[in-house]
């Protein structure tokens, strides 16, 4: 039986001077003391980080023996849950004879962006999730933030939907359609991933300022629940910018998801009014991140990580037994 993948961050999210390059912040140093110095929250900030890997397996321990669920039963991925369209897209992707052109007639395309919208979930099991998802945010669980933009939300990992609901609907439905949608980002071979869900509220989050995903491929599913405005744009490829940066705005749809690849610069508009959950899966490949770190556009330098960590994995000079598996799709 082959040994377990081991999963690693880039040194780059955990590194002073590489977060200053990564973050495009621009300052004057003589020295690494100095540095800490006149730029305390720099430091500040890669201390925090440090801290965030042991600080979330602190919290998944207490929410595994406390935490009372309300609908266990969204812990475990069940086709039920899955809109029989989306069902549909993915039994025709997997069949011998798919192809792009086909499975482009089954998605909605936004200018050349490579932005696709797509039916994912079922009204039931939207309601059900933003319930447990509500239930869990009043309870006294310890909680994290999604990421470092959004300050409200869940990291699914903690509360366990990791192993038997996102790393399923990554391997056996997402990636079908990915292969065929994002072959030039390892769509084949997304292997790894990272899931929350984010909220957006008056007075709490409205909006969400222009950035790039820390993935190969991004899966955004609106779960609802009733709000006006607050949608989606998009512009430039990171990699590729122009002169004058083309945005182009999409509306949420509820129970749809949004399949966009991580380095393209997007952002969310304030809503008006209600409040808005949306389910984020960060998927990526490390046969295409083992090349190029995405987030300080470095060869990573890898460092120990628990889980998925940042989706890097040793590579073929350290160990040779490895597999490039989308030599194998």
């Amino acid at each position: 039986m082959a040994a377990a993948r081991q999963f690693r961050a880039c040194s780059c999210f955990f590194s002073d001077n590489l977060f200053v390059r990564r973050c495009g912040l621009h300052v004057r140093y003589r020295h690494r003391e100095q540095l800490r110095n006149d730029y305390g929250t720099i430091e500040a900030e890669v201390q925090r980080r440090k801290q965030l890997i042991h600080q979330s397996a602190e919290r998944k321990a207490i929410i595994a023996s406390r935490y009372k669920r309300k609908h266990p039963e969204v812990y475990i991925l069940q086709d039920s849950f899955l809109a029989p369209e989306f069902l549909e897209i993915v039994s025709y992707c997997s069949s011998p004879d798919a192809h792009l052109d086909g499975l482009l007639r089954y998605t909605e395309s936004f200018s050349d962006k490579r932005i696709y919208r797509l039916p994912v979930l079922t009204e039931e099991f939207c309601r059900a999730f933003v319930e447990e998802l509500e239930n869990f945010e009043q309870s006294d669980m310890p909680k994290g933030r999604p990421n470092s933009m959004n300050n409200y939300g869940v990291l699914l990992n903690e509360i366990g939907m990791d192993e038997n609901f996102i790393t399923p609907l990554r391997e056996k439905y997402l990636r079908p359609i990915t292969a065929l949608l994002y072959p030039d980002l390892g769509g084949a071979c997304l292997d790894s991933h990272k899931a929350f869900v984010v909220k957006y509220a008056l007075h709490e989050d409205l909006d969400l300022s222009s950035h790039y995903d820390n993935a190969e491929v991004t899966l955004n599913v609106s779960l609802g629940k009733d709000f006006t405005e607050g949608n989606l744009y998009f512009g430039d490829f990171r990699q590729d910018p122009s002169p004058v940066p083309n945005y182009i705005e999409v509306e949420h749809v509820g129970t749809q998801g949004l399949l966009h690849r991580g380095g393209q610069i997007h952002g969310a508009l304030p809503i008006a009014s209600g409040e808005r959950w949306n389910l984020i899966v960060w998927m990526r490949a490390s046969t295409i991140r083992n090349r190029l770190c995405p987030m300080c556009n470095q060869k990573p330098e890898l460092v120990e990580a628990e889980g998925f960590g940042d989706g890097f994995t040793e590579t073929e000079d350290d160990v040779p037994e490895t597999v490039d598996l989308c030599s194998l799709w």
